[in-house]
């Protein structure tokens, strides 16, 4: 089955963006200052792919062509996890950067105090909006746990998923200006980038699975979960490589900042061609972990094919 990766992105971003249109308050909702500045960085743009994977996730596990109900509204959600975390990575205490999605990053526009705040009030509506998913109680909960963890610092998890997008943050934080190593360059990826990518993935599998007669299947969800890692770790590794070879304009971010600082990147240890070859190994190890569900999987292979042959 031929899929159009540009189909999906396009359909992908025009549902996600109209869920949050319809999520978020508008601008003139007291207080002003908070809304606007969560729609400033929530509708700047951005590629959605993690909804979009999200969407996809749960139409493979639905076994329909449609997407499931409430996989728009989870696709959403994340995107509001995904928008914090950049908000308060480009504050002047961690990145200092001023440019994300080719716009002036929100606390150049809006002032620290009120870009923290916004960070913080996107991450709570996120919580909020899975909450209200209309799916069982029990699948509710497994997608908030999921999505939890995946956030989180590793705290509270008995199973064996790496640190969260948080735990990564300060990993990469406190290894900054130091020598990187393999070890310590894998291990920031697959938290910071990584565990939100694949938790996008997992969580609307779960979703999906709500949608049959089915239980919970843990080897389906085992499965997403690998090819979720693998594309995680391509699509950061494809970044650290694009932020040595983009411009700005490209990226729409400032480009070399990672070069700059001494950075944890995996150019760093592995060089430009050799990064580029592990991307490629990782997205098809993440497609022979998708074999058994046949050409349902077409579209998330799609989506990690396009990860790493993007320009930006």
């Amino acid at each position: 089955m031929k899929v159009s990766v540009q189909d999906l992105l396009h359909s992908g971003v025009q549902l996600t963006d109209a869920a949050l249109e319809r999520l978020l308050p508008s601008p003139d909702t007291q207080p002003h200052s908070i809304h606007r500045a969560m729609r400033h960085s929530m509708f700047a743009g951005g590629k959605r792919l993690r909804p979009i994977l999200a969407m996809e996730a749960a139409r493979m596990t639905s076994g329909t062509d449609e997407i499931p109900s409430g996989a728009v509204e989870l696709g959403a959600a994340i995107e509001m996890i995904h928008t914090y975390s950049l908000i308060h990575d480009d504050l002047p205490a961690l990145d200092n950067d001023d440019l994300r999605r080719g716009k002036p990053t929100c606390h150049v526009v809006f002032g620290e105090a009120i870009a923290i705040l916004a960070g913080d009030a996107l991450q709570t509506l996120a919580f909020q909006t899975i909450a209200q998913l209309p799916t069982p109680p029990p699948t509710t909960v497994s997608i908030l746990r999921e999505v939890s963890l995946a956030i989180g610092t590793g705290v509270g998890t008995h199973s064996p998923l790496p640190p969260g997008m948080i735990g990564g943050q300060v990993v990469d934080i406190e290894s900054e200006g130091k020598q990187p190593t393999a070890e310590l360059v894998e291990a920031i990826h697959r938290a910071k980038t990584g565990a939100l990518i694949t938790t996008s993935i997992v969580s609307g599998g779960i979703l999906g699975l709500a949608h049959t007669d089915h239980e919970f299947h843990a080897d389906t969800i085992g499965r997403l979960r690998i090819f979720g890692e693998k594309a995680g770790l391509a699509f950061q590794i494809v970044d650290d490589v694009l932020d040595m070879t983009q411009s700005s304009e490209e990226l729409g971010k400032t480009a070399g900042k990672d070069t700059a600082s001494i950075k944890a990147t995996w150019p760093a240890v592995f060089g430009i061609d050799q990064s580029i070859k592990d991307a490629e190994e990782l997205i098809a190890d993440a497609f022979a972990a998708l074999e058994p569900f046949g050409h349902a999987a077409d579209p998330l292979k799609a989506l990690a094919s396009y990860l790493v042959e993007r320009k930006h």
